[in-house]
């Protein structure tokens, strides 16, 4: 993409993050309930995630994991970005605003242990649980996304492709995902030994330590890093799918056009967005003016 396009998907981004943080600071100061009628604002520390999900997990690992999961998110959101084709504006500059919503939460656990939020709606005579300017933000994301997946559908899944499905050739691309899968594995594998020995060599030289206190961190610990392992090797795996079907892909495209042409269909080969050997269709296109020119002559 251009370098305006990458501040248009970009600028979201770093927007939400900042409006977060201001806002954050002057909600610090408020004291009480303050009404405004269909809102009002209010002082609250959220230790959980969203309406106070995962609150009940011990402090440390609380931290720990929302913490985790939301580095999780950044590198999702860099695959993610790289794979998108490259016209898909509106949908990359919502993921764009509702990452920055969920990293200013993430700052908050991160540096407070806890998520400020102040504001909240009435209405029906029902109030809504406490939240701040990044959730209401990342809604606007969501709606950015779900428009673009409608509105930008044919950048998305392109109508003019031939390949029906992602497995063009299947037993080239599982061996692919398989490796990418497999590498992110042991990666974790590793990174888990390390971090569950450093916890609980930690815990064993606190004072007062027990073996069910010690049992109350390590268990959720093992349950929680197993879920993110499984979801960082799925998402590995889903990658490798999508970029061996860019390898893959155009080498399909091509045996076609090679079948045709002998056939006496010649044709233009077109590729897909972000397919891998694109100077395939210049090199096709070159032979099908010679075979044209031939078949002319004859």
């Amino acid at each position: 993409m251009k370098k305006r396009h990458w501040l248009i998907v970009v600028l979201p981004l770093l927007l939400v993050w900042i409006i977060d943080r201001a806002t954050k600071v002057w909600a610090s100061g408020i004291v009480g309930f303050q009404d405004f009628g269909f809102f009002g604002f209010v002082l609250h520390h959220n230790h959980g995630a969203m309406l106070g999900l995962f609150s009940s997990l011990p402090p440390l690992l609380r931290v720990v994991s929302l913490s985790v999961g939301g580095a999780f998110l950044v590198f999702s959101y860099i695959i993610i970005q790289y794979l998108l084709p490259n016209k898909s504006l509106t949908l990359r500059a919502g993921m764009s605003m509702l990452l920055g919503g969920i990293l200013g939460n993430v700052y908050d656990r991160i540096v407070y242990g806890y998520v400020i939020d102040f504001l909240i709606f009435k209405g029906f005579g029902k109030i809504s649980p406490a939240m701040n300017l990044a959730d209401v933000l990342q809604w606007f994301g969501y709606g950015m996304i779900i428009y673009a997946c409608f509105k930008e559908s044919n950048l998305l899944w392109p109508e003019q492709n031939l390949r029906k499905s992602y497995w063009v050739n299947p037993k080239f691309q599982l061996r692919y995902c398989y490796i990418l899968g497999a590498l992110g594995f042991a990666l974790s594998l590793i990174a888990g030994v390390f971090s569950y020995t450093y916890i609980r060599i930690t815990l064993e030289n606190m004072p007062n330590m027990t073996i069910d206190i010690e049992k109350q961190f390590l268990h959720p610990y093992i349950v929680t890093y197993a879920m993110l392992t499984f979801g960082f090797c799925v998402v590995l795996f889903l990658v490798g799918l999508i970029i061996s079907h860019r390898v893959a892909g155009p080498v399909y495209a091509f045996e076609n056009y090679i079948n045709d042409l002998i056939n006496d269909k010649p044709r233009a080969l077109k590729l897909r967005a972000g397919d891998e050997f694109m100077h395939l269709e210049k090199a096709a296109a070159e032979l099908t003016k010679k075979m044209r020119q031939i078949l002319k002559d004859q």
